[in-house]
């Protein structure tokens, strides 16, 4: 077992060049399929249904030695080449597999995304900023990537570069090419147009104007490109020499801390893992602590040996450096993955730990004079039954501007959703249970104002001895789709002869607000047996229409 600490250089964290290594594998769809049925033999093309006619969508290196072109018919495909095998193609398959490639490839870089601006599948770029000096220097890298490739059965090129698009270009039109910042113009200056990741439509129409390399191009009127080429060409331009930053879309969780460790030997036993996972805990937990840092989410990556990436995260409700903490959480959370879909496949050759959503943290007492309220055993309960079950099935009570009871709370996920900055609402008496939903109830009362002197619910009287209020809560009206009538609607006069129509300002047709028909009165009532309720009555009593009342809730 070999122990290896993968951390950006310092030189990385300082903002030095960014430097990207870009992966061309023209051959996936076929190299992929090739290697999942290996009793799959050549030349093979890959067809599609295209305006009512199958035509080739891609061909392996026989096939294309033997004259077949994408988009050919796949009638003519087979006149030429009779021993032609031919499958039809299975886009969503195959970008699936290349996103677990790409997924894979994060062993090598924490930051990879799939190019998909000409295809789905078959470019890579790698953000290697810092990177090199755990392999001996970008071309040991470079070869590395590209060799272990080729071990598996792809076509592969490769290139490094400071831009996206310099690397871009340098994959497809000279692999193996490692372009300095300083030669980057003058790599770039050297290239066909089609190097700026242009689509044919463009490509064809710098062709047509007699510009066939992007020197050529780049000494051109800008306006003049843009009317012919649109926006989208000068950016393209702009961010091959740098001009422009482009960014990339990490497939995986962008992290700033991880550790790992890789083996000679591939394991596969789930308590292998996690005991590896809680040594990487107690790594990662001291390099946390040695810069002042907490994290709030963790991720175990586990690369197989098949090129395949399994992912656990999981968040924790405050921040946290906790080895034990953390390990006992994966713990929990692989109890699940063993049940469910836990399949090392031929092996597992690298565990790697990484934290992210950092923040600062500072050192904790723990002692004597140690403050216990309760707070940090509730946030591991959440922790442990988010680990259990997901991180969306435990709630905790967030409030809410409302002065409605059933509205000034909500249930929000304890473990990933933020509470409110909202905490200078009155406080005001409520009940320890309030139901979901207010139930009806029947209220006596000696006058019609005063205090309820006895109450039916759910068809049992209860006599009520004690009561206080009431409280009034005024209805809501800028919450709903009702409007407050503040000034009197002017009507619309007839016009007189030559005048012109007054215009009447819009008014939504909309039920008006109505204070009397929303407004509660709340008591606090008390039964003769020491039970006491929260019942409101809805609305005011008059001449031809009484109020109704409900419960609320009970207060202990």
């Amino acid at each position: 077992m070999a122990l290896q600490r993968s951390l950006l250089s310092p030189a990385a964290k300082a903002g030095m060049e960014r430097r990207f290594l870009s992966l061309f594998l023209p051959n996936w769809p076929t190299d992929y399929l090739k290697r999942r049925e290996p009793g799959l033999g050549g030349p093979l093309a890959l067809y599609e249904k295209v305006k009512g006619g199958l035509r080739l969508a891609a061909m392996d290196t026989e096939a294309a030695a033997s004259s077949l072109r994408i988009g050919q018919s796949l009638a003519d495909a087979r006149a030429l080449v009779p021993r032609l095998i031919v499958k039809e193609i299975n886009r969503p398959v195959l970008e699936a597999g290349f996103a677990d490639l790409a997924d894979w490839h994060s062993n090598t870089s924490p930051l990879v995304s799939v190019l998909t601006d000409l295809n789905p599948f078959g470019d890579l770029i790698l953000d290697v900023t810092g990177v090199p000096h755990l392999f001996d220097g970008e071309k040991a890298m470079l070869d590395m990537v590209v060799n272990r490739l080729g071990r598996l059965g792809y076509t592969a090129s490769g290139a490094i570069a400071p831009t996206i698009g310099g690397a871009w270009a340098a994959s497809h039109f000279a692999p193996g090419r490692i372009i300095s910042p300083a030669g980057l113009a003058r790599f770039m200056d050297a290239l066909p147009v089609a190097a700026l990741r242009l689509n044919a439509d463009q490509v064809a129409t710098l062709t047509q104007m007699g510009l066939t390399t992007i020197s050529q191009v780049r000494h051109r009127p800008r306006r003049r490109l843009q009317a012919v080429l649109e926006q989208s060409f000068l950016i393209r331009l702009d961010q091959a020499y740098g001009h422009v930053e482009e960014r990339m879309t990490p497939r995986l969780p962008a992290v700033e801390q991880f550790v790992e460790r890789r083996f000679f030997e591939p394991i596969s036993l789930l308590d292998d893992v996690l005991g590896i996972a809680e040594n990487l805990a107690e790594r990662l937990c001291a390099q946390l602590e040695t810069h002042g840092l907490g994290a709030h989410t963790f991720h175990l990556f586990l690369y197989r040996v098949d090129h395949k990436v399994m992912t656990l995260s999981l968040n924790a409700a405050r921040l946290t450096r906790d080895a034990s903490h953390i390990a006992s959480l994966f713990r929990h959370r692989a109890e699940k993955l063993e049940s469910e879909n836990y399949d090392p496949g031929f092996g597992i050759d690298l565990v790697r730990l990484a934290a992210s959503s950092l923040d600062k943290l500072n050192a904790a007492q723990l002692g004597a004079f140690d403050t216990e309220n309760g707070a940090e055993d509730i946030d591991r309960l959440a922790d442990r039954l988010g680990s259990r079950l997901g991180s969306d099935a435990v709630l905790k009570i967030d409030f809410v501007q409302s002065h409605i009871p059933e509205r000034a709370t909500r249930l929000i996920p304890a473990l990933t959703a933020e509470l409110s900055t909202f905490r200078d609402w009155p406080k005001q008496r409520r009940p320890m249970r309030l139901l979901p939903l207010p139930e009806p109830v029947r209220i006596n009362a000696e006058v019609p104002h005063g205090l309820p002197a006895s109450m039916i619910w759910r068809r049992r009287t209860y006599r009520l001895v004690k009561g206080a209020g009431p409280e009034r809560i005024g209805a809501e009206w800028w919450r709903s789709r009702k409007r407050l009538e503040l000034v009197e609607p002017e009507e619309a006069k007839e016009p007189e002869q030559g005048e012109k129509p007054q215009q009447v300002p819009y008014i939504p047709n909309l039920t008006l607000f109505d204070p009397s028909a929303d407004t509660r009165d709340y008591y606090l009532v008390e039964d003769e047996d020491g039970h006491r309720y929260w019942v409101f009555r809805l609305g005011f009593y008059s001449n031809d229409i009484g109020a109704s009342w409900y419960l609320h809730g009970f207060f202990p």
